[in-house]
């Protein structure tokens, strides 16, 4: 496709067939093929697969292989990538199951904050980042970071979740690898799980193929169509989210304490951000008092829901303490939605007591 094309229309057109094929590719459920073509099993390999892989690896500019989760696309990563004595990178702020996994592969991890100072990655195996993190929000600077990895001999990583294929292109900043969860934006209707890892290297790709029909961690055909569908709508869904929150962001700066977008100007990640970010979301976070104020936040709107996932048509509020993330109380991860700007900014204000 045309790189020139802008998002909108790069997303709705990643997946349509050609003359006489339906509009957008549909599921295939066979799990066994007529020997001959492309595909024998399912488990290793799939035409509905191999559509939403190309159209993810046109817009992050790589091969794409998608699994059934984003802790598939992960854990598969990790394992193909490491091995016993290796050393590991990893953000502090950072998704938590990816510590929890790591920690029981036998290899040295090595933490650093989001924004820096990184460690020396001399003899450092795999650097993993996670820009914006979640769920502080801060930004690493993603080419330096790949300049000194590569200098030592390691591969770079980076968790695109939050910023979403859109709103970041790792690999043209310099990464090796990009692993997502689709359950989030991409797919954004907060219907299925879904993960996918983008790499720069073939030789990489096939051996995450390998390790995908090796380990059973594939995805069903259904949930694949469902993700292709989501895609089609992803710039539209990140416009309004986007704009709800540098809305939502302006009403609440000053009566909220830890408040983060680094969409906006006076976040102290938004020269980094802009400068790597092509565009931004709607996810940002900040804190109440403690877990019985978000709670009463909470049961106070009328539009926001408690809920552990973000990306989605609903805007909703996620305690991220809970889930045993090293933050305070009462921090509080929102994603903003779809809905209308002023009513969200007006129930949200209502139900934090700011009117």
């Amino acid at each position: 496709m045309n790189a020139e094309f802008g998002d909108g229309t790069r997303v709705v057109h990643a997946v349509q067939g050609g003359p006489g094929e339906p509009f957008g590719a549909q599921p295939v459920f066979a799990s066994a093929f007529h020997l001959g073509g492309a595909d024998t099993y399912a488990r290793s390999g799939n035409p509905t697969w191999r559509s939403l892989e190309s159209a993810l690896g046109s817009l992050e500019g790589g091969e794409c292989v998608v699994f059934p989760s984003g802790m598939a696309a992960i854990s598969t990563l990790l394992r193909t990538v490491l091995s016993t004595g290796d050393t590991l990178v990893l953000p502090s702020d950072g998704y938590f199951l990816s510590r929890r996994f790591v920690s029981g592969m036998d290899v040295r991890i090595v933490e650093a904050p989001t924004a820096g100072p990184y460690p020396s990655f001399e003899g450092v195996r795999l650097v993993l980042l996670e820009t914006p993190s979640n769920p502080g929000l801060d930004v690493c600077d993603i080419a330096a970071l790949a300049d000194a990895a590569h200098e030592a001999g390691a591969l770079l990583a980076v968790d695109n979740t939050t910023a979403t294929p859109l709103g970041q292109r790792p690999l043209e900043l310099g990464a090796d690898v990009v692993v997502a969860s689709d359950t989030k934006a991409v797919a954004g209707h907060s219907d299925v799980l879904f993960g996918h890892v983008t790499v720069a290297s073939p030789e990489l790709a096939t051996r995450l193929r390998d390790a995908r029909t090796l380990n059973g961690a594939i995805p069903g055909p259904f949930e694949t169509w469902l993700v292709m569908r989501g895609l089609g709508t992803l710039d539209l869904r990140l416009e309004r989210q986007a704009k709800n929150a540098a809305v939502l962001y302006e009403a609440l700066s000053g009566r909220v304490e830890g408040l983060r977008w680094p969409g906006a100007e006076r976040d102290p990640a938004h020269l980094l951000a802009a400068r790597q970010m092509r565009r931004f979301n709607g996810v940002l976070t900040f804190e109440l008092p403690d877990a019985e104020a978000v709670e009463e936040f909470v049961e106070r709107s009328e539009l926001v829901s408690a809920a552990t996932s973000f990306g989605g048509l609903h805007s909703t509020a996620d305690r991220r303490a809970q889930w045993g993330d090293p933050v305070p109380e009462g921090l509080v991860r929102f994603s903003c939605g779809c809905e209308d700007t002023a009513d969200l900014v007006s129930d949200v204000s209502q139900a934090l007591g700011l009117d």
